[in-house]
């Protein structure tokens, strides 16, 4: 399957290095000949320095041979034109990036109009899983997420206390036919293995059958707890913090925004409503505190620099806000982070890949996916004979500890499988992997060589 992706920047090679591992031959286009020079080094892909708003150029690479085109340059206008462009040329599916908010309420205009199958807005991504949390305490809706025979549920440990101590294996006796997918600890999800063990102040989510996770749903879920978020205090006035401010202002939440640059300020004054947004450097504490920050319900930090978004999630933290969330890029700070204790953090890069490639991925028979606190997904999907996890039992597959093959739905039966168990022809598997990880779903999804 042929792949375009134009611009070389982080989501384009996140995209690129999560597909390589796949049945893609793939074609990055960038107008940065010393970036290109680089990515080929790392990658086994194709590169070509050259701007791809030429018609002569997509003509040069027979776009209507690709089945998918990218086009995630660093402006929103670049992109659209060159999905455009590609499409009408003969690409099959076309994807862009949009990030600016001006263009926010005319998605399904520029779509319609531009001919462009999917636009993708990582800004817009990230706050929905931060609203999501925050407004309803819940990502999963209702607290729950059922496919077929098959439920997940996810509640904190003080909801189910006997649970604390107990080791994985444990916790089966407490929970038949259960299986702890995954949990979320100072602000990390984490797929749990062997020894480890619930911890208080955890938030679990276990998989099962879907009638005894029904059960276990209406013994653990908190109903209108989300009615406890009434101010939150933002740092960073970006497409983030924009974004964010919008929605949890018409959620109906006292909201301050904090910014430092004077010309953004008046720009978020005028376009935003019952926000206060207030002109100063987030790392001001002094500032804040007058600005009441020990009593704020949550507090994000979305400014561009990932160091400062810490140290003040840090300094939240110390202030005993009760949600304290912060977005941060570069994964060398996840054991920094964990370390912490900030009760989520989001990487908008890991969530906008991923949502690319579930779009690309379609055609593979995932039939539905959904994020955890942005940070892990869990999929479905339906095993077909080309695909290489066929027939293997699930020890001999080698999983990388970030990915959990937790259920199959195999006709009326649900499996919750152990390391003897294969996967079989038409199996419905349902997958939990982190985001960090996403090209390794890419290898397991990979047909079998002929």
């Amino acid at each position: 399957m042929n792949v375009a992706i134009v611009g070389a920047g982080k989501l384009g090679f996140k995209v690129a290095e999560a597909l390589i591992g796949g049945d893609y031959s793939i074609t990055i286009i960038d107008k940065n000949d010393a970036i290109l020079q680089k990515l080929s080094q790392q990658l086994d892909v194709m590169t070509i320095n050259d701007d791809a708003r030429q018609i002569s150029v997509l003509k040069r690479i027979n776009i209507s041979s690709f089945e998918y085109l990218l086009a995630v340059t660093g402006n929103d206008e670049t992109n659209i034109v060159i999905a455009s462009f590609a499409k009408k040329l003969g690409c099959d599916h076309v994807i862009a990036r949009v990030r600016e908010p001006e263009h926010m309420s005319q998605f399904d205009f520029i779509k319609e109009s531009m001919d462009i199958d999917s636009i993708v807005n990582p800004d817009m991504a990230i706050t929905v899983e931060i609203y999501k949390y925050l407004a309803e305490k819940y990502t999963l809706s209702n607290g729950i997420f059922t496919s077929g025979r098959i439920a997940l549920t996810e509640f904190p440990t003080r909801r189910f206390p006997a649970l604390v101590g107990l080791s994985i294996p444990d916790v089966r006796e407490v929970l038949p036919d259960m299986l702890i997918a995954a949990l979320s600890r100072n602000g990390k999800v984490i797929i749990p293995h062997g020894d480890d063990e619930i911890m208080d102040g955890d938030f679990l989510y276990v998989l099962g059958e879907k009638n005894r996770i029904m059960e276990l749903n209406k013994q653990t879920h908190e109903r209108g707890k989300y009615t406890n978020l009434h101010k939150v205090m933002i740092v960073g006035g970006g497409k983030t913090g924009f974004y964010l401010a919008a929605k949890l202002s018409e959620f109906g939440a006292a909201v301050k925004l904090v910014e430092k640059n004077m010309d953004r300020c008046r720009y978020l004054s005028t376009h935003l409503n019952n926000v206060m947004v207030l002109h100063s450097d987030g790392t001001d504490i002094p500032l804040l505190e007058e600005e009441n920050m020990d009593e704020m319900d949550a507090f994000v930090t979305c400014t561009g620099y990932d160091e400062e978004n810490l140290l003040l999630a840090l300094t939240a933290k110390q202030h005993n806000i009760p949600d304290v969330i912060s977005k941060v890029s570069h994964e060398n700070y996840r054991e920094l982070i964990r370390k912490m204790g900030v009760d989520m953090v989001l990487n908008p890069l890991d969530i906008t890949a991923s949502n690319i490639l579930r779009y690309i991925q379609g055609s593979k028979k995932i039939i539905s996916s959904v994020l955890i606190q942005g940070q892990a997904e869990i999929m479905e999907i339906i095993a077909t004979s080309r695909m290489t996890m066929i027939g293997v039992p699930i020890s001999k597959l080698e999983l990388p500890s970030d990915i959990l093959i937790a259920a199959i739905h195999r006709g009326n039966e649900v499996i919750i499988p152990d390391g003897n168990t294969t996967i079989q022809l038409n199996d419905r598997v349902i997958i939990l992997n982190l985001l960090s990880g996403i090209g390794d779903i890419e290898k397991l999804l990979k047909p079998k060589a002929n």
